[in-house]
Formats: structure tokens, sequence, C-alpha cells
């Protein structure tokens, strides 16, 4: 874990320009990296997540996220089923559209949530939830600029400002996507007091459904870079998924598959 914990350099570049040089728009390059990062056919995955302090694991959970995107407006609706640790097991939350719902099948009961309420560590209920942030965003190009990856590479990268468009889980992003091939590499988050929450790397990158995807992100606190939570995406796999799933009322039957 050792290589996790980065020095940030904490550098502001003001928008320069409105198109890269091969012509691509700011939403355009999003768009391409949402596309990396989520399959076009509705789909499942299984997330892991782990929570570190110092280097030292602490906790852990499993999720089965079920994700099918709506036609109308372009943004996913999501179900994760809990699957450990067992005292979790068989809850359930529901995201369709601005809405984020839990159920837990002890006291048979759904309650709203909010998405920036933290899951486990340094991962919110928001974060397991599939987005397309050029939905979601208003995207400004802040130049170029080559960082070091999860791998340690050094990686040429667009750098882009993103603005929330008042019903995203974070105010502000700034976010890097590889130059040659539209990979999500890095992204710094923000509250709305513009507070830095988090800085996350994606990376594992595996051919997943047709294209190669990220496989994992590493989440790391924007105070106290000792605590670091790594979420893990497995077991791609394209579904027919009902659209009763996606009712609030459906949620103390859901089961999964």
């Amino acid at each position: 874990m050792k290589y996790l914990i980065l020095t940030l350099v904490f550098t502001f570049l003001a928008p320069v320009t409105h198109s890269t040089e091969t012509g691509k728009t700011a939403d355009e390059i999003i768009s391409e990296a949402d596309a990396v990062r989520n399959p076009d056919t509705p789909f499942s995955i299984v997330v892991s997540l782990a929570e570190y302090r110092s280097g030292k694991k602490e906790n852990a959970m499993a999720l089965n996220v079920y994700s099918k995107e709506n036609a109308a407006s372009g943004q996913y609706r999501t179900l994760a089923l809990f699957l450990n640790p067992p005292k979790d097991k068989g809850k359930v939350m529901l995201k369709n559209g601005t809405e984020l719902w839990f159920y837990d099948p002890v006291s048979k009961s759904s309650v709203r949530i909010s998405p920036q309420q933290r899951l486990m560590g340094q991962a919110s209920n928001g974060d397991v939830m599939t987005v397309n942030m050029h939905k979601d965003y208003k995207a400004e190009l802040a130049g170029e600029e080559t960082i070091t990856d999860s791998a340690k590479k050094k990686v040429l990268c667009h750098k882009l400002n993103l603005t929330s468009r008042g019903d995203s889980n974070y105010y502000r992003v700034e976010y890097w996507v590889d130059k040659a091939d539209s990979r999500p590499l890095k992204g710094k988050f923000y509250s709305d007091s513009d507070r830095l929450l988090k800085i996350v790397y994606f990376g594992g990158y595996k051919t997943e459904l047709g294209r190669e995807r990220p496989t994992e992100a590493i989440v790391i606190d924007g105070i106290d870079p000792k605590l670091v939570t790594k979420m893990l995406f497995a077991n791609y796999t394209e579904r027919k998924i009902p659209e009763e799933w996606f009712q609030k009322e459906y949620l103390q039957r859901f089961k999964g598959d």
C-alpha cells in the first residue's frame, strides 16, 4: 500500500481552451471517459471495498451492483445488494434519478439517504453507484498535464474542471483523462465549501464486456493520506434487468439473481 500514499501537489490551472488540437471538446472527452468506465448495456459487477489506516486493513465490504441506463435522462439507475459482512447481508440501496433509498430487511423499511453519506472508509454511498459524469457535471478543459498514475507510470492527460449541474455527488471535480485512450486516471473531489474530500486513482485496467475498463479505484482521504480505501470491480456481466427492480416498493422483495 505504500505507493498509495502519495505526495499531493496542489496546482490550480485556469481553463485555457475549449477544444484540443484534435478538435475534441471537454464534453466529448468526458463522454469518452464515461464509455470506458461504463458498459453500454445493462450490467452487474461485484464491488469489494477494503479500508486501510497507515497501510493496515481494518474493514471490508462487498456488494453486487446492478446498473441500467435510463434512456430518457442518459443517467444510470443502480441497485446495490450487500453481500458481506454478514451483519449487512441482504441490505439494499437504490439510486433512481436524484433519489437514493436504503432498505434494511430487519426493520423492513426504506429510508431516503444521502449519496455523500459515508459507506465505508473514504467511500460514500454514491461512490458505488454507476454515474455518467458528463450528465452530472459541466466540463471545461484546463489544458494538458503529465501525472503519475496508480501504477507509478507517467501519463500525459487532458485535465478537466468539472462543476456540478445541481444534483451530483460532489460540488466540483478535477479530472485527469489519458490523452491517448480516454481512460480516466485520477480525480480530486470537492465539497460545496470547496474542501478537498478525496483523491481517487483509477487503475487495474482489464478487458471487460468488450473493452478495457478500470477494475480498481484507490480512494485517499483529502486531509489525511494515511486513510485509504481500495475498491475492486469484478465479475462484469451483461444483464437483462427488469424495470420493476428500480421501484422503491420492490426493494423488500429484491434478492438479486
